[in-house]
């Protein structure tokens, strides 16, 4: 596959995989309510990894090496027990539109980590782009009258710190692993020590739960927590963890998209103007270049 043509194709497996996560605060914000924090939190993992070991053995995948399983470990804390875990217990006293917000500064982290973590280096069009899509949503957030930080805001800010490094560090080991094996490899790391305070927290009530209760948890186990990571990941290897992250702009706006669909929020104007200026510092960013440390130096 081509450059650009491999280019594109990553971004657009990147959209794919921002759509699947844009899905994942108006389920959590269903499911908690029905099967508490820590079995919409952790509870899902434990299920996903039921159907990532099945996949790993019929595929007869080897074992991560040393120094890949000490970055798995950093994807695991994020992606598989941070994230999940902190947002479950945020969406208990959040409206899914407040998290869509908080969860714009993705990008931001995301390619923050890249630079540390995968020797990435964007250009100043690209950063004026990333902070004109982040005065966006703070000015959309302030509008809102979430000024005021809560406990749960913090979960939320530190929910968007630890999937950024995730995200990054994911993107990079993608490259050498394979994209579906890094979140799968991750899961089976994090799945074990989950099982205990999974089962201590399940009650019969739960059974009780509705038919749309089920479908939003058995979505968070199966799409957020791995098919929707398998396109993210690949996305990342093949366009570039920066640029791949700049889509994370379109996540609140969907987000919110899906909240008005399924749990009746509204989506005003000034939503949609907001939204505007954010898919276009997404195409500005698509479009500003973004070398590799190793590339620089050879060029020097």
């Amino acid at each position: 596959m081509q450059g650009e043509t491999k280019e594109k194709f990553g971004l657009l497996l990147g959209l794919v995989g921002i759509i699947c996560f844009s899905l994942t605060l108006p389920t959590t914000s269903i499911a908690v309510e029905y099967f508490g924090t820590t079995v919409v939190g952790l509870g899902r993992t434990v299920v996903a990894a039921i159907i990532v070991a099945l996949v790993l053995i019929v595929r007869k995948e080897k074992l991560p090496s040393l120094q890949q399983f000490k970055s798995l470990l950093i994807v695991a804390v994020g992606a598989v027990l941070g994230f999940p875990l902190l947002t479950s217990w945020a969406m208990e006293s959040l409206p899914v539109s407040h998290g869509a917000v908080e969860l714009a500064l993705l990008p931001l982290a995301t390619t923050g980590f890249a630079m540390l973590r995968a020797g990435e280096i964007p250009s100043l069009k690209f950063w004026f782009s990333s902070i004109i899509g982040s005065l966006a949503v703070v000015i959309y957030a302030l509008h809102l009258g979430f000024g005021q930080l809560q406990f749960a805001d913090l979960a939320l800010l530190g929910a968007v710190i630890i999937l950024g490094l995730s995200y990054a560090e994911g993107g990079r080991l993608s490259k050498e692993l394979g994209s579906w094996q890094v979140i799968a490899w991750a899961i089976m790391i994090g799945a074990p020590f989950f099982i205990i305070p999974v089962l201590f927290s399940l009650s019969a009530d739960m059974l009780n739960a509705p038919l749309y209760a089920w479908i939003s948890f058995i979505y968070l186990a199966v799409v957020s927590q791995f098919l929707a990571y398998v396109a993210w990941y690949s996305g990342m290897a093949m366009g570039g963890i920066a640029k791949v992250s700049q889509i994370q702009y379109l996540q609140p706006f969907l987000m919110i998209l899906f909240a008005t669909l399924f749990l009746d929020e509204n989506i005003t104007l000034f939503t949609i103007v907001i939204a505007l200026i954010v898919v276009f510092s997404v195409i500005v960013g698509k479009n500003a270049p973004v070398i590799q440390k190793e590339t620089a130096v050879s060029e020097k």
